[in-house]
């Protein structure tokens, strides 16, 4: 066989650095999928147990990476000798592979050692057939162009959810023979998920374009035929049997995907499995009931402990769905099983942990994550933003933004009409993020900086309230809290006018008859709402003149690219919300991305943007009139991001 020259990075940042004030072993593992060719990288994640631990780093990744992805290698942050860096970046990723094993044998495959040089980002690709290999072989590292497409149209979700009671008597005087009957009953759980009397129902979780395939239904007897992958039918042909063993993930597919925002783990082809149990058999003859009744020797104690699996995986659409139920999900509730099953251990007689997995979707990640959390503990509490600070350092994720916590999940339960519901506002549907497909700035060599995450658009007339002619600050200010709450940096529901009037007042900015007027506000009284409202401070710009504001674009552009939040500018009796710039360093062109919160009419995504209500503004255009007036004053709230996790 021809040995490669190349390998393929699908993750869009590779090398994850700690940051400064951070001890770290500076190793990384490479994250690649038994259904893509070998040498390639889905993603990367930080070792953080120095040394490393292998056996806490296996017992943490079983459950952390979904099934469909494994380790295929390592990387290591060094600039001393490349070649043994490598052979020990690959030397571990094999060790860790073993633990991974739980003593299953393992095909032997090329594993990949890459050596980073955290000041010059150079990087560095090896390859070796195993880890004792003397010989490594260099090899070209080449990222894709288009990752989430390379993902998400080759494969699938398979998502298995399944609450399991365990009721057990253990003897009071005797704590260590409640652990032995604990961790039997858990065995016996594990055994029955292979249990010949054990139905898995196969369905899908969003309707496709077409006709809505029929469930399949794979029982426990043929769940271990193939031991190897056997040649696939098309869905087609398959469809025509009967046969169970005959059909592929690709029955429960969608015929297309239209769009490119179409290729993500929240718009995959999700495919749901089920767990029915038959206890029921036939019997030839006639046979009465029969309960066996066993007295306990010594004073008893009824235990029940309550068990929420919800396991996700990963698969390639010309998989077997035996397969992939076999080989993907047993094994995923199996793992998930025993780490909570370690996890109660410790605490069995006392106050055992409420533990639930959740699934991520994460910036940078193009595979989801599960993590289990701990429930007994609120999401301020300080063990659980160290839980979630850990997981940040592990994906390289920045530490000021609360990616990781519960509301931040993956929901199945939105899928509704082949699409997740949106967020709404008093039961009313908002449009989100209206900026995205409007026509460019048109400002030559220009670097857009945008308004970082989802946000809704509020603006006059909305909810059945006039409030045209005054109300342009109270909309952006409803504007800025959306993006704070579809961030998860806060669960507070939008204000209404009266209610921001009501915070006012209640600070003491403004007297009590400010309830129900139709004053205006402006930034600095934004600015005293986010601070009471959500704990957001804010920096206010002034300018002197609209014509100054072309000078504030550097500024603005460093708020974008750093905060992210939107803007609200408000001068003379108008306010606007900016979401973005778009700056020329050569020229000094610019642009703003003006959402004008002055719009009455229906929400429209169409007659917004061609009415010119969310578009790029040029400060003077193209006959010759100014956005932004000279002979007023601006002040322009810049809401910053709160450093949390």
């Amino acid at each position: 066989m021809e040995k490669p020259t190349s390998i393929r990075i699908l993750c869009p940042k590779l090398v994850l650095l700690a940051p400064k004030t951070e001890s770290s072993s500076g190793l990384q593992w490479l994250i690649g999928s038994p259904f893509f060719p070998p040498l390639t990288i889905v993603s990367t994640i930080r070792c953080i147990h120095t040394s490393p631990d292998y056996l806490k780093e296996s017992e943490y990744l079983r459950t952390f990476l979904i099934k469909g992805f494994h380790i295929i290698g390592a990387l290591v942050i060094g600039n001393l000798d490349s070649e043994k860096d490598a052979s020990e970046a690959i030397h571990a990723s094999c060790k860790l592979r073993k633990h991974l094993s739980s003593g299953e044998k393992l095909e032997s495959e090329l594993m990949i050692g890459a050596v980073a040089n955290s000041e010059t980002s150079q990087i560095h690709f090896f390859t070796s057939e195993s880890e004792n290999s003397a010989s490594l072989v260099s090899v070209l590292g080449i990222y894709d162009d288009n990752p989430h497409k390379y993902v998400w149209e080759r494969g699938c979700l398979l998502r298995c959810e399944i609450p399991i009671k365990l009721p057990f008597y253990y003897p009071v005087k005797n704590h260590s023979d409640a652990e032995k009957i604990y961790l039997h009953s858990i065995d016996l759980i594990v055994a029955k998920f292979r249990d010949p009397q054990v139905a898995y129902l196969v369905e899908t979780l969003r309707p496709t374009s077409g006709e809505v395939p029929l469930p399949i239904i794979l029982r426990g007897v043929e769940l271990d035929l193939h031991e190897d992958l056997p040649s696939i039918k098309p869905s087609r042909e398959a469809a025509e049997t009967s046969d169970a063993k005959d059909f592929s993930c690709a029955y429960f597919f969608r015929e297309s995907k239209s769009t490119h925002s179409m290729f993500s783990a929240e718009n995959a082809d999700t495919i749901k499995v089920s767990i029915l149990l038959n206890r029921s058999q036939k019997c030839p003859k006639s046979a009465a009931p029969v309960a066996e009744y066993f007295p306990a020797l010594e004073e008893a104690r009824l235990l029940a402990l309550d068990f929420k699996l919800e396991v996700l995986c990963y698969a390639a659409k010309d998989l077997p769905l035996i397969y992939a139920v076999s080989k993907l999900v047993i094994p995923g509730l199996v793992d998930q099983l025993n780490s909570m099953k370690n996890s109660i251990l410790p605490n069995l007689l006392t106050q055992h942990p409420r533990l639930r997995p959740y699934h991520f979707s994460l910036p940078g990640v193009l595979h989801p994550v599960t993590i289990i959390y701990e429930l007994n503990y609120g999401e301020a509490e300080m063990k659980q933003v160290e839980v979630r600070r850990s997981l940040h350092l592990r994906l390289g994720l920045p530490l000021d933004r609360p990616l990781l916590r519960i509301a931040n999940a993956l929901d199945f339960s939105m899928v509704k009409d082949g699409s997740r519901s949106t967020l709404t506002q008093k039961g009313l549907p908002l449009l989100k993020d209206v900026h995205i497909g409007i026509p460019s700035s048109g400002v030559s060599g220009g670097h857009a900086f945008l308004v970082q995450g989802p946000y809704e658009y509020h603006h006059y007339l909305q909810d059945g309230y006039d409030d045209s002619g005054w109300g342009c600050a109270y909309r952006s200010l409803q504007t800025i809290i959306s993006w704070f709450r579809l961030q998860h940096y806060t669960s507070i529901d939008v204000p209404s006018h009266r209610e921001i009037q009501q915070v006012l007042v209640d600070i003491g900015d403004k007297d009590p008859y400010f309830i129900g007027s139709c004053e205006w506000i402006g930034a600095i009284e934004l600015s005293f709402v986010l601070d009471k409202l959500l704990g957001v401070s804010c920096k206010i710009m002034n300018v002197r003149s609209g014509a100054e504001l072309p000078e504030k674009c550097r500024e603005l552009a460093l708020h974008f690219e750093d905060q992210g939040t939107p803007v609200m500018i408000g001068g003379g009796v108008l306010a606007y919300t900016l979401l973005g710039v778009d700056y020329s360093e050569a020229s000094g062109d610019c642009a703003f991305l003006i959402l004008d919160p002055h719009y009455t009419g229906h929400d429209e995504h169409k007659k917004i943007v061609n009415g010119g209500w969310c578009g790029w503004k040029k400060p003077v255009d193209s006959k010759g009139r100014n956005f932004f007036l000279h002979d007023k004053f601006y002040n322009l709230l810049l809401p910053q991001r709160p450093n949390m996790v």
